[in-house]
């Protein structure tokens, strides 16, 4: 009987050291393979030159190290890559790549689509298929950081030709620092092989992330993030976007689940794990919606209630949501109340957006199964109700 090969790129250390164990195997085994996989990006067994003949001939004749097929890759002027990984079945994801002064931020996805339904999310409204494997995860990290690297190296190249081609091999294995899971999907909807993903993030033997520089965003799956506090805990970020729950229910539907009392218990829990001594929270500045003065002094309630900072997104305009952009002065002054209440806050520059990448903005090719779409399509006729103190 044929069966799939094993596809090493979603197995965690424990993972493949039980893989090893099986064959007879000793666990150093696996943290070569960690190694040989994450850390140098091979993906022949061949390749893999301090492992045994047969150990090889093992692993080419049970399993492969494959990254979902990429099938278009964008370049920003403001020099922001993204990246439309093919996950089958008429399914694309998307990743971005934002490059700064101090550090390098892959973004990437955890669902084709995301049932969770924001109105003001690009992604929702391509409703949803499925959750993606840790393999297909991971493999966005995995491809992205050989590619970096090969492009850094192939630059230094030309610009120092050097004869011995000691230049090609001095990239810098960091060009990626910071992950965040804040691409396509809700991440805490798909857990088990998120937390699988992070643990790799993670390991020494793989790409050596502080738990500082990994994080999951979550629009409140509160139950998961008691779990994850206790599983693998790493930097958060709560999708807030309004002050109150009347506001809220109409933004990001999970708050009639999960309402705002619920999901601040939850952000004082996982505090207690955390790697960082606060929680970020993500607030998309909507134009007459959630920008007033009375939402500002809302939202400083809830910071005088639990450490946080404030990370203020100008609205990136997509077709159907029937939402604009606050505009620069609002949302100048939206953020000096809270800087005035003694809050971090921080209003996120768009990146990317001449090629869709800026947050809210991606979409991939969904193929939902959930009607979900149809949905969405028809809210934007539908306003959003005015909501005073």
């Amino acid at each position: 009987m044929h069966t799939e090969p094993i596809n090493l790129l979603g197995l965690d250390a424990a993972a493949l050291t039980h893989l090893v164990g099986q064959w007879g195997g000793k666990p150093f085994r696996a943290r070569q393979l960690l190694k040989w996989i994450h850390q140098r990006g091979v993906s022949q067994f061949d390749e893999m030159t301090d492992l045994a003949r047969d150990f090889r001939a093992q692993l080419s004749e049970h399993c492969v190290v494959q990254a979902s097929p990429v099938m278009t890759q964008q370049h920003s002027i403001d020099g922001t890559r993204k990246w439309l990984f093919d996950v089958g079945q008429g399914n694309a994801i998307e990743s971005v790549f934002i490059p700064e002064d101090d550090r390098g931020t892959l973004c990437i996805s955890s669902q084709a689509g995301c049932n969770v339904a924001c109105r003001f999310c690009s992604t929702g409204h391509q409703g949803f298929n499925r959750n993606l494997t840790t393999a297909e995860i991971i493999g966005q990290l995995w491809w992205a950081r050989r590619e970096l690297m090969q492009d850094q190296a192939s630059a230094r190249l030309a610009a120092e030709p050097d004869a011995t081609g000691l230049a090609a091999t001095s990239a810098d294995p960091r060009v990626i620092s910071n992950v965040v899971m804040m691409g396509m999907g809700e991440p805490l909807l798909n857990y088990e092989p998120v937390v699988a993903a992070v643990k790799l993030m993670l390991d020494d033997n793989a790409y050596g992330l502080s738990r500082r520089r990994v994080t999951v965003s979550t629009s409140g799956v509160v139950p998961m993030m008691d779990r994850l506090s206790q599983d693998c805990p790493v930097a958060l970020a709560v999708s807030l976007h309004a002050p109150n729950d009347a506001l809220r229910d109409q933004l990001v539907p999970l708050n009639k689940k999960y309402p705002l009392e619920e999901l601040l218990s939850a952000c004082e829990r996982y505090l207690k794990f955390a790697p960082r001594d606060f929680i970020t929270f993500e607030y998309v500045m909507l134009d007459g919606i959630n920008d007033t003065d009375q939402h500002a002094r809302e939202l400083i309630q809830i910071a005088r209630r639990l450490h946080c900072k404030f990370n203020l997104i100008p609205f990136n305009p997509f077709p159907g949501s029937g939402l604009n952009r606050s505009n620069a002065a609002r949302i100048r002054i939206f953020s000096q109340h809270l800087v005035d209440a003694g809050i971090v806050t921080t209003v996120r520059k768009t990146r990317g957006d001449d090629i869709d990448a800026a947050c809210g903005q991606l979409a991939g090719e969904v193929r939902d199964r959930t009607r979900l779409s149809e949905k969405m399509a028809a809210q934007k006729s539908i306003p959003i109700k005015e909501i005073r103190a």
